[in-house]
């Protein structure tokens, strides 16, 4: 299993000057920190409008920042979203080719539609609309990536004529690409797509990764046809993760941002079942997975996960590197292949993660190598 850097750029209130300033600073301090400890991938993700959870709207630039400041480590978009209008396919793919190129082909392209309402409202979206949109989108981010001269001619975004996309990826016949899901369907969807998966198992046990990796290589023994040139068969998922000297140092400094984190991401998957129920919707289509979250927080368990269940449940990699290293084997044995760490969820305080990614590359990621 390898291991690598997520991060979502959190800014907790209050918003003092400077402060979304020193967070972009403190996150290219840590991937330089990352590829020198060993971290196989930075990740990062693209989120509009979501106070403090994420101020982290256009990711390409920091990816740009992260190429030219490190050596080894691969660049992770986790993900591009592909609905119409948020990120128009063909400069799409002209983006993560110049990406590829500047970072000697180190990208992954990861992929997904969208599960906040303030995002796919405030960018006007038909929620029924997405998982087609992200489908066709994905035809012609890897046709003008591989074919000589293109036309888009679908039902969303269209060409007036053939033209030649530049440049082209540097790694052939393009990057890796992932979908990411948080739905059961959603898993076996993106395996049938013949795509690496990111599953989305914040605040629950490894072992609870099983049965929706079960649903992608179920997936993937049906897929004829694969959106890419190749099939990606990497599985990964993302965890809250903080090494420290000792376990009781660990518990100290990520108890808020740990129990912060669920209860605040559970609400924005929850919003998009609120916003449909407004609308008289019944059925919520591929979204249908948001109305479990809804019922949570009507029921009064959003934002009831505390560090003691994250620890003992083994929901968060945390604690001494021990203990790391035996939550971390438990993502293994599952069959993680790619664990994303969530280093910094809400406000851990920079040289308390700069400590982390150290001792996770000095102790635990030998383990796995």
């Amino acid at each position: 299993m390898k291991f690598a850097l997520f991060y979502e750029i959190p800014v907790p209130r209050p918003w003092t000057p400077g402060k979304e300033h020193q967070a972009y600073k403190n996150t290219l301090e840590q991937a330089v920190l990352g590829d020198k400890m060993g971290f196989h991938a930075f990740w990062t993700v693209e989120h509009h409008f979501l106070d403090e959870y994420s101020h982290c709207s256009n990711p390409e630039v920091l990816y740009g920042a992260v190429a030219a400041l490190t050596q080894n480590i691969r660049i992770g978009y986790g993900v591009r979203l592909l609905p119409k209008p948020y990120n128009h396919p063909i400069r799409t793919a002209e983006s993560v080719a110049v990406l590829d190129l500047l970072s000697d082909g180190r990208v992954d392209f990861g992929t997904g539609r969208s599960s906040t309402r303030a995002e796919l409202e405030g960018f006007a979206i038909d929620p029924n609309e997405t998982r087609e949109q992200w489908r066709e989108a994905l035809g012609h981010i890897v046709n003008a990536w591989t074919m000589d001269e293109y036309q888009a001619d679908g039902k969303h975004w269209k060409m007036g004529a053939p033209r030649r996309v530049h440049p082209k990826p540097l790694q052939q016949p393009h990057p890796p690409i992932f979908g990411a899901t948080s739905s059961p369907q959603g898993h076996e969807e993106i395996g049938r797509q013949g795509l690496g998966l990111c599953s989305f198992t914040v605040g629950l046990p490894p072992e609870a990764l099983a049965d929706n990796l079960a649903l992608y290589r179920k997936g993937l023994d049906q897929c004829t046809e694969p959106a890419g040139k190749f099939v990606n068969r990497t599985a990964a998922t993302f965890t809250m993760v903080h090494c420290a000297p000792t376990n009781e140092e660990a518990t100290a400094v990520a108890k808020e941002s740990f129990e912060w984190y669920p209860g605040y991401g559970g609400a924005l998957i929850a919003s998009v079942a609120e916003w449909q129920e407004e609308q008289g919707q019944t059925e919520l289509g591929t979204y249908q997975y948001t109305r479990d979250a809804l019922q949570h927080k009507r029921d009064g368990a959003m934002g009831n996960i505390t560090i003691d269940y994250l620890r003992d449940s083994g929901s968060a990699v945390m604690g001494d590197p021990d203990a790391c290293i035996a939550a971390a084997k438990r993502y293994e044995a599952m069959g993680c292949d790619l664990l994303l760490c969530l280093v910094n969820p809400y406000n851990i305080p920079h040289d308390k993660v700069m400590q982390s990614i150290e001792l996770m590359g000095k102790h635990v990621l030998p383990e796995f190598a």
